[in-house]
């Protein structure tokens, strides 16, 4: 807790200074205008698309291994396989459990590697017309305000509209 109160008058102490030093201090809602950039929309579906294919094939494969396991079990409830049988063939099913498990640690790094390389360009470009409009405007900071970071921000400096406007939409 007193970390958090450290926190804030060290925010207020700075923007406190940049005032009365003459810094202009503009605030974007960067979360509101990526939900307005078709680009990302574009993106996030195909990454969807992605998760969901992924998914696919997992539950296939985890269903996969359920009845194998079922399997299994019925053929030593029966009396069909041998102590040894069943050894072997239990050691084949956590091989392919751990196969699962590496799919699935695959999966989310796939995931994250596509998000990157969709999601980067297009937050490079914002970050770009972003900066444009500080130094055309003569902001000093622009703070983002989707952060939380913010306990006060006068709508008058707010530059998502003049961003949006660089960015054509």
């Amino acid at each position: 807790m007193k970390n958090v109160i450290k926190s804030v008058f060290a925010v207020i102490f700075s923007l406190t200074l940049m005032t009365a030093f003459g810094q202009k201090v503009g605030h974007i809602n960067s979360g509101l205008l990526l939900q307005e950039i078709p680009e990302v929309k574009q993106a996030n579906s195909e990454i969807e698309a992605l998760q969901t294919q992924l998914q696919k094939k997992g539950q296939g494969m985890l269903q996969e291994l359920q009845t194998k396991y079922q399997a299994l079990q019925q053929q030593e409830q029966n009396g069909d396989l041998s102590p040894k049988e069943i050894q072997d063939e239990a050691t084949k099913l956590r091989q392919e459990e751990a196969k699962l498990q590496e799919f699935q640690q695959n999966m989310e790094q796939q995931l994250a590697e596509k998000q990157q390389s969709l999601l980067q360009p297009i937050l490079d470009n914002v970050n770009n017309k972003i900066a444009e409009v500080a130094k055309a405007e003569g902001y000093t900071y622009i703070i983002d305000i989707s952060a939380g970071s913010v306990l006060y921000a006068d709508e008058s400096n707010d530059i998502l509209d003049k961003v949006k406007a660089k960015l054509g939409l």
